[in-house]
């Protein structure tokens, strides 16, 4: 399968969209480690609707207009990390939850590293808030994006205003 990308800019710096035949398959950071998220090859499409329609919101995120996203998905994982990354969408704008919080949500207490692992590797950032997850004493921890990115969009959420592209 060849994904369709488009690059834009944001807030947050430069966002590289992906998409496949089903949806968006991923939002990938600007210094993303390249063995983060596992695609195949690429071509870019500046008019592929999923990935116009996904600017458009972030967009519109971005400028503190829209607090959830209305995207065909396409996650590409093992079925663990699909458990997690669907749990992360039920995490409300403006609130975090920690890492067990998750583990104990998918029915799997003892998981919390997995947890944090497959975390870690969500391919479609902002879109599913893997930025709404915390430590356990609610202090920022690793995000693919930067601590300062993640910073960023918990103060978008928590009503602090918009931010300027």
């Amino acid at each position: 399968m060849t994904y369709a990308y488009k690059t834009i800019a944001s807030p947050v710096g430069q966002l590289k969209l992906v998409a496949s035949t089903s949806g968006l398959a991923a939002i990938l950071w600007e210094n993303d480690k390249p063995e983060r998220v596992r695609l195949g090859p690429m071509r870019e499409d500046v008019q592929h609707p999923v990935l116009l329609e996904a600017e458009q919101q972030l967009g519109e995120y971005f400028a503190g207009k829209r607090s959830g996203f209305d995207l065909p998905l396409d996650f590409n994982g093992t079925e663990f990390q699909k458990q997690v990354w669907a749990a992360l969408l039920t995490i409300p704008y403006g609130q975090t939850r920690s890492y067990r919080d998750i583990a104990m949500q998918i029915g799997r207490d003892k998981a919390v590293r997995a947890v944090g692992a497959a975390n870690g590797r969500n391919p479609i950032s902002i879109v599913a808030p893997c930025h709404r997850v915390v430590g356990a004493s609610g202090d920022l921890t690793g995000f693919a994006g930067g601590l300062r990115a993640k910073a960023l969009l918990l103060a978008l959420e928590s009503g602090q205003g918009r931010l300027a592209a």
